[in-house]
C-alpha cells in the first residue's frame, strides 16, 4: 500500500501549550497512517503577510504531494474563508487571508477552493475542527471539490506587497522573522537578486554596515554580518549575539541592501 502524504504544520502557535497536540490528534482520528512534521510553530504571530513570506521561502523543499496546514489567523472565527490551495503539485490548507498568497503567487500553476465552515467547530480553533481534518481528508485521497467550490485564485485575498523596493543603488527589503538567535530574516532572495542583476555588498543600518558574506566565521565575534541563508533568503546576523538586539530590530522593520552589478 502506498504511502500517504506527508502532512506539516506551520503556525504561530509556538511549541507551548496543548494547540499543536490537539491539530495532531485531529490529523490521527481521520488518517492515522499519515505522517506528521512540525514544520514551524514561530511563525510571525498575528501576521499572515509577514508568514505568507517564509512559508514561501520553506516552500521548495517540501515534498511533492505533501500538505501543509497553515495556521497564522488572527481573524477565527470572522467572516474570512478557510481555503485548500493546490500550487505545483502541493496542497496547502488553512485562512483564506493572504498567508499562501505568495506561494499561489510563484507557482507555475495554482487551483483554490473554499472549505465550508462546520457548525460544530470551535469558533476559536479551527485549526483543530476544520483545517487539520480536511488536511487528513485530502491526504486519504479526498477530492477538494467535495469540499467546495472552486474559486479564482485572483478572488483570494491579496497581500499588498511589503517589498523588496528597487533603489538606484540598494535594495530596501523586510525582515519577515526573527529567529530564535536574534538572526533577522528577510523577504529578499538570492533569485530575486540575480533577477535584477545585483549581488549584495553590505546592508547599512543608520551608521553601522554589515558586510556580506558566506558565513558567521568570516567575521570576528560580536560583528554584524549579512549572507544568503539555508533557504536562500538574506539574513543579518551578528556572530554569537542577537542581531535583533544589536541593531533594535523587529518584525517589518525595513533593511537597506546596498549592491553592485552581477
Amino acid at each position: 500500500m502506498a504511502a500517504l502524504p506527508l502532512i506539516l504544520f506551520f503556525t504561530d502557535f509556538g511549541y507551548d501549550g496543548p494547540y499543536v497536540g490537539q491539530m495532531r490528534l485531529a490529523v490521527g482520528r481521520h488518517a492515522p497512517a499519515t505522517a506528521v512534521v512540525n514544520l514551524m510553530h514561530d511563525a510571525p504571530r498575528f501576521d499572515p503577510k509577514a508568514s505568507a513570506y517564509l512559508l514561501a521561502a520553506l516552500t521548495p523543499r517540501l515534498p511533492p504531494k505533501s500538505i501543509c496546514v497553515g495556521v497564522i489567523d488572527p481573524g477565527v472565527g470572522s467572516t474570512r474563508a478557510g481555503v485548500i490551495v493546490e500550487a505545483d503539485g502541493r496542497w496547502f490548507v488553512g485562512p483564506g487571508n493572504g498567508l499562501f498568497e505568495i506561494v499561489r503567487r510563484r507557482a507555475k500553476a495554482a487551483r483554490s477552493w473554499t472549505l465550508p465552515e462546520d457548525p460544530d467547530a470551535a469558533p476559536s480553533f479551527h485549526g483543530r475542527d476544520i483545517f487539520s481534518p480536511a488536511a487528513a481528508h485530502v491526504a486519504r485521497g479526498v477530492e477538494p471539490s467535495d469540499f467546495g467550490d472552486e474559486i479564482d485564485v485572483d478572488s483570494l485575498v491579496r497581500l499588498r506587497e511589503i517589498g523588496p523596493l528597487i533603489k538606484e543603488d540598494s535594495i530596501e527589503c523586510r525582515v519577515v522573522h526573527v529567529d530564535h538567535f536574534g538572526n533577522a530574516i528577510t523577504n529578499l532572495s538570492r533569485d530575486a537578486m540575480e533577477r535584477m542583476g545585483r549581488a549584495p555588498t553590505h546592508i547599512r543600518i543608520e551608521s553601522q554596515d554589515a558586510p556580506f558574506a558566506q558565513t558567521f566565521g568570516e567575521v570576528d565575534e560580536g560583528k554584524p554580518v549579512c549572507y544568503f541563508n539555508s533557504t536562500s533568503y538574506l539574513e543579518l546576523g551578528v556572530r554569537n549575539r542577537s542581531a535583533a538586539e544589536y541593531f533594535e530590530l523587529s518584525q517589518r522593520d525595513a533593511l537597506h541592501v546596498v549592491t553592485r552589478p552581477i
